[in-house]
């Protein structure tokens, strides 16, 4: 496909999404419909949502505010309480949709979506905590730290303590980002491992390390687009610790060029074993990738050429991936439905076992991504 066709079918495609779904089913959350039960607060919807209202922040679109606004509106009681959230599962994931209400209470005025804010930070002040001083992934997972827990977490805790705390907890947030990249890092390849038990009592962790075996290419695209996103939100202000953020952000990105895929320009599910049979370039982090870089390069955190290469990211998706379907409706594959460690199913972080993951279409951990790039690309002129 040329660009501006490819752009048309993008178009078309958001519009085919939001037509087909609303908060009691959104058409791009494949677990819900693969498990039947009614939609509950959850950061896959949190990732759709937030590319939507960059698209009416870019585009003016009313379309796109509004139903981001009746989207979040649906969970979101008077009193700032959330219908299906639960603070005491102490669940990461449940803070990433809360970065949405920044936007929509400047947008709508909504008192409700600050008492929101409010709700989801309390979670935050008795988070179960690792003794470096991270939080839990969740409460199920005691003493492991995910790389996704940096980008459901930390981009709100920074932002509403910058807006509504005077920065009280600002250098927490940088802390965690610290102890990451002392635990996480492979100082060989650059890469972050996916989880860390500080325990080391899990199966899957080394047990000197505490470590997961494997660099999941989702992971570090929560990762990477954490850095980006967070320091965006600390500001120049603590120009030390916003610094570091894109110090941290440069160096993953170099690190992330020496595995990159030289044909599709995409990477690849087990970012560590591109040969290995059955492993393939990834929807869901390649996009969150090329958003990291686009936006790093608009924002200067990264060198200008990283503009560039984001591009060739995203477009390398969307040949490889974007198409019509023989229906005619428009469609994004390649995107792994999920992953993690531990768990009642046996997730031991081996390439074996990120490889039998099953791989979807549409699913938002894929579309949001690489909707954000493009309004990314749209901001870049590109």
């Amino acid at each position: 496909m040329t660009r501006e066709e490819t752009g048309k079918l993008l178009e078309s495609y958001i519009g085919y999404l939001l037509a087909h779904s609303d908060a009691e089913r959104p058409i791009w959350n494949r677990e819900l419909l693969r498990s039947g039960n009614p939609n509950q607060w959850n950061y896959i919807d949190g990732c759709m949502i937030a590319s939507v209202l960059k698209l009416y922040q870019m585009t003016g679109r009313s379309g796109y505010l509004r139903f981001a606004d009746a989207f979040m509106d649906h969970f979101i009681r008077e009193d700032g309480s959330i219908a299906t959230y639960d603070m005491r599962e102490y669940n990461l994931d449940h803070v990433r949709p809360a970065c949405n209400l920044f936007a929509l209470y400047e947008l709508t005025g909504k008192e409700k979506y600050r008492k929101a804010m409010d709700t989801i930070r309390a979670q935050l002040s008795s988070q179960p905590r690792t003794g470096e001083g991270n939080f839990w992934h969740k409460k199920i997972y005691p003493d492991q730290v995910w790389l996704d827990g940096l980008y459901m977490a930390q981009p709100f805790y920074m932002e509403y303590e910058r807006r509504y705390r005077k920065r009280t907890g600002c250098s927490d947030s940088f802390h965690q980002f610290e102890n990451v990249r002392r635990l996480m890092r492979d100082p060989v390849t650059g890469l972050y491992y996916h989880g860390y038990d500080e325990s080391r009592r899990m199966y899957w962790a080394d047990p000197v390390t505490g470590l997961s075996p494997n660099f999941w290419i989702r992971a570090t695209g929560w990762f990477i687009a954490a850095l980006a996103d967070t320091a965006e939100a600390i500001g120049e202000e603590m120009y030390y610790e916003y610094r570091t953020l894109q110090d941290m952000l440069y160096e993953l990105s170099d690190a992330l060029l020496r595995v990159q895929d030289p044909d599709s320009k995409m990477f690849y599910q087990v970012l560590n074993h591109p040969e290995a049979p059955g492993n393939y370039p990834e929807t869901s982090g390649s996009a969150l990738i090329a958003y990291a870089f686009l936006k790093g390069a608009r924002l200067k955190y990264l060198p200008a050429r990283f503009r560039k290469i984001g591009e060739e990211i995203f477009y390398g998706i969307t040949d490889r991936y974007l198409r019509r379907k023989e229906d005619g409706t428009p469609g994004l594959s390649g995107i792994c439905l999920v992953a993690g460690l531990g768990g009642k199913a046996h997730r031991d972080g081996s390439l074996s076992y990120y490889l039998s993951e099953p791989v979807t279409e549409d699913d938002a951990k894929g579309t949001g991504p690489l909707l954000m790039a493009y309004v990314e690309l749209l901001m870049a002129g590109l």
